[in-house]
């Protein structure tokens, strides 16, 4: 029998991942289930990320959206949703050759977006508490039961119970650090695999017309590893003119820019430097529209690698940022957010009703979420460490020559491409660089085969789970070792 609890279920987050999570709980279960989010925030700015805002690119694709809006019957509408896009266009640091990926999609806005989240969540049922520091978990035994902190309005200690515990906390989640009913849930990220970003929200003045640096239908993206090294830049349109503009950097990869051109740079001095020297966007000021003042200027982390290698454990569920879920690629995070926080709707309330929150019973989640979209996304993880050990050169070379149809089109799904044309007889490849790269892209779609599959085979329940991992991890251990080997 499961404990006598305060709540069913308690959602530790209440940003973007937070609500849509509760609001799917309460989807699936016909509002039956008694579900607490919980928020470090005042309630004037529910689900803030950090105290610059919500710090992010903004952009999300139409595809996730509608997988959230089928099947819970949640709308987005303006104005959460500022500007439609048509797509993404990456760009080779030449300029000469765009990929495009994503198809339609939407540019968010965020400071307006958690409001109304709020709003609907609250009508479904779910109850909230608002500037409370959650510090940990409390167990019974081998299930998590609840969770602890301080209340900041009372500055009482705090303390509520649950069947469940959906943590939705973000990449430095303390519950998720500090777990003790898991070896399989992986607590610390490796350095290497997260980005470090800045942005603007800004309105500007028309400068000389070039798509290739602002294009009111596409988020642009530019792959540059002077300007950006080891991310990219982006200029995601907000209207006509106005602009989300920022960059990611990975740490160790902007220290070996900086000592490679004698520079001493940093994401806020790169920002600048990007923000100045794009053409299509002049006399560029932060945005002050009531909706944009607390959110128009930020850095922030952001996870580049595969989601967590086990999103469960004993009532307890990982989700959105707190499961490593942005894409490697990318870091785009609002998309396997709105898939998985609407996936786990339905495994709590199976689990619940079913009267087992159990590590078994709870394990379902990792299969439905690798099956919608986590099966492609540590294949995505080599791809994206090998490009970053490219040069401009190599990158601009690389897209222009090395790309086939069907490797634009798996980019444009979010898939790893196979690069099948590197192997076409007659294929000259100009500089022991540029061939380099071609075994670079051959070993990684190799290794991106054998993922995918071995995703595809993730175990039925936790008794495979460490063999499985084993595997999982040789494998990786020896691709990062050979991917570091085709650097320059």
């Amino acid at each position: 029998m499961l404990l006598e609890t305060d709540y069913d279920v308690i959602v530790a987050g209440g940003g973007l991942t937070g609500t849509i999570a509760a609001q799917a709980i309460s989807h699936y279960s016909n509002q039956n289930l008694k579900i607490l989010s919980i928020d470090r925030n005042p309630e004037h700015l529910p689900g803030r990320k950090s105290s610059p805002g919500w710090t992010c690119g903004d952009a999300c694709s139409k595809e996730a959206v509608d997988f959230m809006t089928e099947r819970i019957k949640i709308p987005w509408t303006r104005p959460e949703i500022e500007h439609d896009v048509k797509g993404v266009m990456a760009f080779s640091p030449d300029k000469e050759t765009a990929i495009p990926f994503d198809g339609d999609g939407y540019m968010l806005n965020r400071q307006k977006l958690p409001e109304i989240q709020n709003d609907r969540t609250k009508k479904m049922g779910v109850v909230f508490d608002f500037e409370i520091n959650l510090t940990g978990l409390i167990y019974d035994d081998q299930q998590v039961i609840g969770v602890q902190g301080l209340d900041n309005k009372t500055k009482q200690p705090y303390k509520k119970t649950a069947k469940i515990v959906v943590d939705a906390t973000g990449i430095t989640s303390m519950l998720r650090n500090q777990l003790q009913n898991s070896t399989k849930i992986e607590r610390k990220i490796d350095r290497r695999d997260v980005e470090s970003t800045g942005r603007h929200i800004m309105y500007f003045e028309p400068g000389e017309k070039d798509l290739t640096e602002f294009d009111p239908d596409y988020c642009i993206i530019h792959l540059d590893q002077d300007i950006a090294p080891g991310g990219y830049g982006w200029v995601f349109p907000k209207a006509e003119n106005k602009v989300n503009i920022g960059l990611g950097v990975e740490k160790s990869i902007l220290e070996q820019r900086n000592k490679r051109l004698g520079k001493t740079d940093s994401v806020a001095s790169l920002m600048e430097e990007y923000l100045q020297r794009n053409r299509a966007i002049k006399n560029a000021k932060l945005s002050q529209d009531q909706e944009d003042v607390h959110n128009n200027t930020g850095v922030f982390q952001v996870s580049v690698r595969r989601q967590n290698d086990c999103l469960v454990s004993g009532g307890y569920m990982l989700v959105g940022d707190s499961a490593w879920m942005p894409k490697p690629i990318d870091a785009g995070g609002i998309g396997p957010a709105l898939i998985a926080g609407t996936i786990l709707g339905n495994n709590v309330t199976q689990a619940i009703e079913a009267n087992d929150v159990s590590e078994a019973s709870l394990w379902q989640y990792n299969l439905d979420f690798i099956e919608e979209y986590g099966y492609k996304t540590a294949g995505l993880e080599l791809f994206r460490r090998l490009v970053q050990t490219m040069t401009n050169d190599q990158i601009s070379y690389g897209m222009k020559h090395f790309l086939g149809n069907l490797d634009v089109e798996a980019i444009s799904k979010g898939e790893h491409p196979d690069f099948s044309g590197l192997g076409k007889i007659g294929m000259i490849i100009r500089g022991a660089m540029n061939k380099t790269v071609a075994n670079g892209l051959k070993y990684t779609s190799g290794q991106n085969q054998w993922l995918v599959e071995h995703y595809n085979n993730y175990p039925k329940d936790p008794s495979g789970f460490d063999k499985w991992n084993k595997a999982l991890h040789k494998t990786l251990d020896e691709s990062f070792v050979k991917i570091a080997s085709f650097a320059s």
